[in-house]
């Protein structure tokens, strides 16, 4: 019994000690063959950010299932690829300090094309999943990016106007309706106010009624 309260103790301990690390990359990226890209990295964690702070870049290729290391940043060093694909290609340009690992490529290339799957930790918060972005490039930019960019805009602002129109004619119809029922009940007040000042009809003359 004192082993099982012992374990439990121990265990809490431990769950207060180390929590979870979220970390976040973007998406999808694309660009055009011979630019740049920076592909950008950051966490979130309870802790304030350690000194031991580390962050890990990985690169799978398109059609390949095994991935490959291109950078390790720890111990305040940055350790870069220097056989691999992005050999004199990649820079390291985040800031441990604000929890940012991104990294530059350089001259990209038609097999750049992949997944980059970054992996921070933040001692004693180590505990995270990974995060992937996958990078297409293109020779020219590609029309339906744009177009599927531009629909959603359009479809945005229409919704917005929208709700302006249909909120504007609310008010209009609203206010239209009190004016009517205001002079509804304005005409009805005097109408009533005229019968009551020019009082009963008088009676008729018997002498004036010709048989």
């Amino acid at each position: 019994m004192l082993a099982v309260l012992v374990s439990i103790v121990s265990l809490g301990i431990v769950a207060q000690q180390c929590q979870a690390i979220v970390i976040y990359t973007g998406w999808e990226r694309h660009a055009l063959v011979g630019s740049d890209i920076r592909l950008s990295c950051s966490f979130f964690s309870w802790r304030w950010t350690s000194e031991d702070v580390t962050f890990s870049w990985t690169y799978r290729p398109d059609g390949s299932r095994d991935s490959i290391s291109i950078f390790h940043y720890t111990g305040g060093e940055a350790y870069l690829d220097n056989k691999g694909p992005f050999k004199d290609r990649l820079e390291f340009v985040g800031n441990p300090g604000r929890r940012d690992g991104s990294i530059l490529i350089k001259n990209l290339d038609f097999n750049d094309n992949g997944t980059f799957t970054c992996d921070a930790k933040n001692p004693p918060d180590i505990v995270g999943r990974p995060s992937s972005v996958r990078l297409l490039v293109f020779e020219k930019v590609p029309i339906q990016a744009g177009v599927i960019t531009g629909a959603i805009i359009g479809v945005v602002l229409g919704l917005l106007v929208l709700v302006v129109v249909i909120y504007y004619l609310m008010r209009f119809l609203v206010a239209r309706r009190v004016f009517s029922l205001n002079v509804s009940k304005h005409g009805k007040k005097k109408k009533e106010g005229s019968q009551q000042r020019q009082g009963p009809a008088p009676p008729a003359d018997p002498s004036k009624i010709k048989v």
